[in-house]
């Protein structure tokens, strides 16, 4: 392995709402990156008329959850009444804090033709003086980044500052999140000024101190090491990390805390049916046994 690559994680599949995700994160091998502490790969998954993506409500507390979408449309509801489709290069962010419940969809009209799906679901921990701030939801249109063109590479900043450039979105503690496209024989450096920093290869194949990594694989940085990334081939990849967390953090379900009495509490609420309801969604997903 790369002298400068800590450690290399590849996805396993999961069955979510009805089709395969690849789970990167969270790993044996790997907790979090910077305040990262999930990340899913939704599809590629192409769904026939009558078909689509349901995940149904569910709650968070102690997170933010963070959707970007390469292909396809996500209809997005919560318990604050937010109703908001996402559609490719555009950000939902999601604060849970305290506590929220939200559901993934496609919609009825997008059920009556062919739909692709293809994207990425993060979570961002919360730091622990945030943890249980008032929930929020914010969708970010795609016009809205700043992006950088040139010397074969394309790069869009999501969160936080790549580059010399800085996204709108508000964040709770230092991150950053970008969506960069190389083309074949293209050179990326990977800035150094972030602790911990991670790439994930979405498609195409890259080199690394002559070493060939391919899709599926979140490459986790040295702290400070020099990283020059060449495409192989058409590359798509995210770069994303920031500070180290503010401690260890507990991860049960879809709830993350510092605080294990915090999730305890949460699992009561939601069996209890304490957590506000989805507006317009009549489902949930139970408690799960264990």
């Amino acid at each position: 392995m790369v002298p400068a690559i800590e450690t290399i994680i590849v996805g396993r599949a999961r069955d979510l709402g009805g089709f395969s995700v690849q789970r990167v994160l969270p790993s044996v091998k790997r907790r979090m990156v910077g305040p990262f502490v999930f990340l899913d790969q939704m599809g590629p998954v192409d769904f026939s008329p009558g078909q689509g993506i349901d995940v149904r409500p569910h709650p968070h507390i102690g997170l933010e959850t963070v959707t970007y979408m390469f292909e396809g449309e996500i209809l997005h509801r919560d318990s604050l009444g937010s109703v908001q489709p996402i559609t490719p290069g555009a950000v939902n962010w999601m604060t849970a804090g305290k506590g929220i419940a939200h559901s993934e969809r496609s919609s009825t009209e997008n059920r009556c033709h062919k739909q692709r799906l293809f994207g990425l679901q993060l979570w961002v921990a919360l730091p622990v003086t945030r943890e249980t701030m008032d929930p929020s939801f914010t969708h970010y249109a795609a016009d809205q980044f700043p992006e950088l063109t040139g010397d074969g590479l394309h790069t869009r900043v999501l969160a936080g500052t790549l580059y010399g450039k800085t996204s709108p979105v508000v964040t709770q503690s230092e991150l950053f999140y970008g969506d960069i496209r190389m083309i074949e024989g293209a050179r990326l450096q990977v800035e150094s000024g972030y602790e911990e920093r991670a790439a994930y290869l979405v498609s195409g194949a890259v080199e690394i101190g002559g070493d060939r990594f391919t899709p599926g694989q979140l490459l986790v940085f040295k702290p400070g090491a020099e990283i020059v990334i060449t495409a192989l081939e058409a590359v798509r990849l995210v770069l994303l990390g920031g500070a180290a967390m503010d401690g260890p953090r507990h991860i049960w379900w879809n709830f993350v805390s510092s605080r294990q009495d915090l999730i305890e509490a949460a699992k009561e609420d939601w069996k209890q049916g304490r957590f506000d309801r989805v507006i317009g969604d009549t489902e949930f997903i139970p408690l799960p046994e264990g």
